[in-house]
């Protein structure tokens, strides 16, 4: 009951009212309607059986841009809606199932979507921190994004279970509730005031449901598979495919080949699993220095009936990748973004209080500042100063300060924000705090080396007091890649910040002190 009790408090339902309840309010309603919902997800449960009421969805068309032609299917976006008891139900089972994948260890390694600990920020950092440690070793890569048309709406039941068996040993009761949950689903469409006569699902994981995107994962694992056998890097987060191999100039005629073959393997067993790859929608680009793309001579690949050209940047999990790796075209669209948002802001700030304005630039522009920040450490000094004056100009907005005030004793005082290269910095060291405690990705775990481990090195000063070994690089592109990134911020924090016996939340708190203080002295 307990379990149930902690799913209802996370649940959407005290973010699906218009008035949200009160904390104390929220809990006492849970109390009392928890016996009713308890029995009802036990039942299920014991039974392998979910009802077929909580099986029916309505769907409702919602246009995805104001200016969009309303005569157009296209111009709709569909949003499905699933009764409530069936979420508290999914969300039960979709714990449980992961434990049993995490305790039996049966989920791709480099699959980083909806797992404790794994993020688009970890599967994006991995990525390009392989790609900065080839270019320091004078190596191009060919990466390619895969996109898949649909991919979550074409899952076919009967493969998804026969997976589900045989791969990863789900049985009995645990099965037969899967397959209840899956098959014999309806749905209905709701638009301007009618409803459509309900139809009969005949595949596709359930849109709006929790368990949609993990059995979509374990469905299509068989992918990583195929690209490691063809010695082709690979990295997923739910349907999004990043491959990759790097090489030196004189061998990309073989690497390239190496790729589209695993690329070709790859759209055979999507089309023997009822699913599809986009051509028209897959991207490949080279990355590496200056120097090394001089080398490499661009040519078209060959996809799925389709000639694909190489492009300068391209767009991967919310990131701006371009060939050189500067990361200046990723901070362009960033700041963009943001003074987007500023503007808009800027309409209506004198009708909110303080405390409104600085929820809503935290929302819309902090965020942005944040995300994936990460992969700007060691990026030029100038693309940071792009990101300071958009949280300037942010700042401003939040508190009323003129333009030629000096902004700095408002961000110190007033805000408590930290500069823009100490949130990179405070980002790498978390990440690096999570790798060491065990919490962070497995594809991380040789990042975080401590010297006390190594033999001939534990009784340096460095090593009593926590340091990690720091790899060598040869150029400084090399000294961006999070393999060299993460030891090298731990080394740099107090000693009272390597302490064994800290939470999470009080790293988090002291490191904020301790970058606080160097940033603003």
């Amino acid at each position: 009951m307990e379990e149930i009790r902690r799913v209802l408090i996370q649940s959407p339902m005290k973010t699906s009212m218009l008035h949200p309840l009160p904390t104390d309010v929220l809990l006492e309603c849970i109390d009392i309607i928890l016996p009713f919902i308890s029995t009802m997800c036990n039942a299920s449960l014991r039974e392998g059986i979910l009802p077929t009421s909580q099986k029916a969805a309505i769907i409702t068309p919602i246009l995805k841009k104001a200016n969009l032609d309303v005569d157009d299917v296209k111009s709709f976006r569909p949003i499905s809606h699933l009764t409530f008891i069936s979420k508290v139900i999914e969300r039960i089972v979709a714990e449980q199932i992961k434990t049993f994948l995490a305790e039996s260890d049966l989920m791709p390694p480099l699959q980083s979507a909806y797992r404790p600990g794994h993020s688009t920020e970890t599967a994006t950092l991995k990525v390009l921190s392989d790609i900065l440690d080839a270019a320091d070793s004078q190596k191009a890569t060919l990466l390619g994004l895969l996109d898949m048309s649909a991919a979550f709406d074409t899952v076919d039941f009967e493969i998804l279970l026969h997976r589900l068996e045989v791969s990863y040993r789900l049985s009995g009761t645990v099965l037969k509730w899967i397959t209840s949950f899956v098959t014999d689903r309806t749905q209905a469409v709701a638009f301007d005031g009618n409803t459509s006569s309900p139809v009969k699902l005949i595949c596709g994981v359930p849109q709006g449901s929790v368990l949609r995107p993990l059995l979509f994962v374990m469905y299509a694992a068989e992918v990583m598979r195929i690209a490691q056998s063809h010695g082709v890097c690979i990295h997923a987060y739910a349907d999004d495919l990043q491959i990759y191999v790097s090489c030196k100039a004189v061998d990309q005629q073989a690497a390239t080949s190496q790729i589209v073959s695993c690329v070709e393997e790859i759209d055979r067993w999507m089309s023997s699993n009822r699913l599809k790859l986009n051509a028209d929608k897959t991207e490949f680009i080279w990355l590496g220095t200056r120097q090394q793309l001089l080398k490499i001579i661009q040519k078209q690949l060959g996809v799925g009936g389709a000639s694909i050209a190489s492009v300068s940047k391209v767009r991967d999990l919310g990131v701006i990748i371009d060939d050189e790796l500067t990361m200046a075209a990723h901070v362009s669209h960033v700041v963009s973004g943001c003074f987007y948002q500023l503007r808009q802001l800027r309409s209506v700030r004198r009708c909110l209080p303080f405390e409104a304005r600085r929820a809503l630039v935290t929302a819309f522009v902090s965020s942005r500042l944040d995300y994936c920040n990460a992969i700007l450490y060691g990026v030029a000094a100038c693309n940071t100063q792009r990101l300071q004056i958009v949280m300037n100009a942010a700042a401003r907005l939040v508190t009323g300060t003129g333009r030629h005030e000096h902004i700095t004793p408002v961000l110190r005082d007033v805000l408590h924000w930290l500069p823009v290269s100490q949130r990179i910095i405070f980002k790498i060291a978390v990440l690096a705090f999570n790798c060491i405690r065990g919490t962070g990705p497995a594809y991380f775990n040789d990042v975080c080396t401590p010297l006390a481990n190594i033999p001939g090195r534990a009784g340096l000063r460095a090593a009593e007091r926590g340091d990690l070994l720091v790899p060598a690089t040869k150029t400084k592109i090399g000294s961006r890649s999070f393999r060299v990134a993460a030891p090298t911020v731990w080394n740099s924090l107090p000693q009272q910040l390597h302490e064994t016996t800290l939470s999470r939340q009080q790293f988090k708190n002291g490191l904020k002190t301790h970058l606080f203080k160097a940033a603003y002295g």
